[in-house]
């Protein structure tokens, strides 16, 4: 009977002893430091910058989309409107332009060549006059008055030369260089016009800025869109990193260029990234100050980190858990 006590007293402490060393294991062991990030990856949004409505949508959500892909077109009637309206002033304009080239047409040339040949037979007629009536005036033959007007008809029929003259000068020269570069700089002036609609109906046609997976498409075929609403967002997939929210107190830990494995629960496998951004300035603060003396706010600061190696099935919006102790 002595002997069961006995047994039973040792039995007791040695749970006592092993209830006490598990505990203070528990207590005192190191619980990893298990950081969570989130993958991410640059999004482009496709947009036009002129308004009008869906009329072909050739891309669905999930579909891969290679660079320079026509994604959807729109409809623009006013644009084809004021196009049609920019060539005929383009057109009118290069006419204007030819007309200043090429001059007075040769009927012109002639009929002012001839009016200044006849001003000067009636000039020839008029100086013989003159000089008749200046004869007999002389010899007292004819009165002042005759003389006088014979003098205003000669100098009137030298003024009707000069000016047959100066038109048939006009004629036979063309327009002036002031006119040819005005009306050439009419011709570029409609076709800058031109050029400009041409410019905004070909951005109807909406293509893939980038290579990557459609991921949203707000609007739908038949829907009215306004200038620069992003219609198609797409996925670069290239281009693709994990986003770490971490306490000011693990930075000594990280730097630029440091390594770490992160474990993938969505792939079942571990990759390695590289720290390529830290951010400059704390965000907020996810730790509160206690009350005792030289308590403070834990900040946050962004980190990102990139895979390197072999990164097939990685998506964005996994989860990437990295043990913090383990980065050396």
């Amino acid at each position: 009977m002595k002997k069961n006590y006995v047994i039973g007293i040792i039995a007791a402490a040695v749970v006592i002893i092993a209830s006490v060393l598990l505990i203070s294991w528990y207590i005192t062991r190191k619980t990893p430091t298990l950081i969570q990030g989130t993958v991410e990856c640059t999004t482009y949004k496709a947009s036009s910058k002129v308004p009008g409505r869906i009329v072909d949508m050739l891309v669905e959500e999930g579909d891969s989309v290679a660079l320079g892909q026509l994604l959807y077109t729109l409809s623009t009637p006013e644009l084809d409107a004021k196009l049609r309206q920019a060539e005929a002033v383009r057109s009118a304009a290069s006419a204007m332009d030819q007309a200043a080239i090429a001059g007075a047409r040769v009927q012109q040339i002639e009929a002012a060549m001839n009016m200044w040949q006849k001003a000067q037979a009636g000039l020839e007629l008029a100086r013989k006059t003159y000089e008749r009536v200046k004869g007999l005036y002389e010899q007292g033959v004819l009165p002042a008055q005759k003389l006088d007007e014979a003098t205003a008809n000669f100098h009137a029929m030298e003024a009707t030369a000069q000016a047959a003259k100066a038109q048939y000068d006009m004629a036979a020269d063309g327009a002036r260089k002031e006119e040819k570069e005005a009306a050439a700089a009419r011709v570029r002036q409609a076709e800058g016009a031109v050029s400009e609609v041409e410019s905004y109906i070909s951005d109807a046609m909406v293509y893939s800025p980038v290579a990557g997976e459609v991921s949203t498409i707000v609007a739908e075929q038949g829907e009215l869109v306004g200038s620069g609403y992003p219609v198609v967002a797409i996925l670069d997939m290239s281009d693709m990193w994990v986003t770490f929210n971490i306490r000011e107190t693990l930075l000594p830990r990280i730097r630029m260029g440091t390594r770490m494995q992160g474990y993938v629960p969505a792939l079942d496998r571990t990759l390695t990234f590289r720290v390529s951004y830290i951010a400059p300035q704390a965000d907020f603060a996810t730790w509160a100050a206690t009350r005792t003396q030289g308590g403070f706010d834990i900040r946050t600061f962004a980190i990102e980190a990139r895979p390197e190696g072999e990164t097939s099935g990685l998506r964005p919006g996994m989860s990437v858990l990295v043990d913090w102790d383990k980065i050396e």
